[in-house]
């Protein structure tokens, strides 16, 4: 997950929502919430795969991560320095190697 809570964040965090919210309103608080974290997550697939569908073949695996500026320019370094290396491999002499 994207969150490392403990023990005492989520404690901390009770005390805080029934502070801000109140104890008789925060069953229905945590259920929004819930609904809220659900759309969002619902949201969030529904765009990731219509951006796999938009950007065409060869983005079948592709993960959110994946377009962070570092891992994608990484990941297309790599994919360039594969294909040098199979077109090196090609033109030197196999009894060479």
């Amino acid at each position: 997950m994207f969150f490392d809570f403990g023990a005492g964040e989520i404690i901390g965090l009770a005390v805080l929502a029934m502070i801000l919210v109140g104890p008789d309103k925060l069953p229905q608080f945590a259920v929004d919430a819930a609904k809220f974290v659900k759309k969002i997550r619902a949201f969030a697939t529904t765009a990731t795969n219509e951006l796999k569908e938009n950007l065409g073949p060869g983005f079948e695996n592709l993960q959110p991560t994946d377009l962070h500026p570092k891992t994608f320019i990484k990941n297309q370094l790599a994919n360039a320095l594969d294909a040098q290396d199979e077109k090196v491999k090609g033109k030197l002499d196999p009894d060479l190697l």
